[in-house]
């Protein structure tokens, strides 16, 4: 391995490094808590060695906000190639996928969308959070163009259903973050019975 290929990988293990106690401190104090400083005394490395990968806190929170986004993007398409021919069932599977990744992914998705941040002011601008936005919103035009009511807002549901479904998460994210996903059986949980019902009832109203 010559010098500047060594170099390269040091400094992605540093970065890496750096990634990893940020995790760390969000898991044990959550966003709030998290400072360059703290990062730095994590790994014992300098406060400029940490802004060497990372300009600010800023730039360390659009990556935890892009590395989410990634993660939804890829259970949010399973979902949609798994019911490529029912538009209907995918929407609701879709939706499902969205809810699973909040309650698996906690600290992520309360940084994606600001649950519990106070001021967020992450610019999104990430290529898969609008993948994952145009896929639904494909479904919705989908069901909508089978439907009786073909100059009905595709964007007015997709906001009805993110409104549903947002809510609900926010709410338990806020109120039992420990006890929220399934019951004691693993049958699905008021939440998601509520969570089905409402995106049938808006499914419903496309179609009849």
């Amino acid at each position: 391995m010559g010098v500047k290929e060594r170099k390269l990988r040091q400094k992605e293990e540093v970065r890496c490094q750096i990634l990893d106690a940020a995790w760390q401190i969000v898991k044990e104090e959550g966003w709030q808590s998290l400072s360059m400083r703290k990062i730095a005394d994590r790994i014992e490395y300098t406060s400029p060695i940490i802004y060497g990968h990372f300009e600010n806190k800023e730039a360390l929170l659009q990556e935890f906000t892009r590395k989410g986004f990634v993660k939804l993007c890829e259970m949010i398409r399973a979902a949609y190639q798994a019911h490529i021919d029912n538009a209907p069932a995918r929407l609701e599977a879709m939706w499902m996928a969205y809810w699973n990744f909040a309650f698996a992914n906690r600290e992520s998705y309360q940084l994606m969308y600001g649950v519990e941040m106070g001021c967020c002011t992450i610019k999104n601008g990430i290529p898969e959070s609008e993948e994952c936005a145009e896929m639904i919103n494909s479904t919705i035009q989908e069901i909508i163009a089978s439907g009786k009511h073909p100059d009905a807002d595709p964007c007015l549901k997709y906001f009805t259903c993110w409104s549903v479904v947002h809510g609900l998460i926010s709410i338990n994210i806020t109120r039992n973050p420990e006890a929220l996903h399934q019951s004691d059986d693993d049958s699905p949980n008021l939440n998601e019975l509520i969570l089905k019902d409402a995106i049938a009832g808006i499914v419903s109203q496309m179609l009849n």
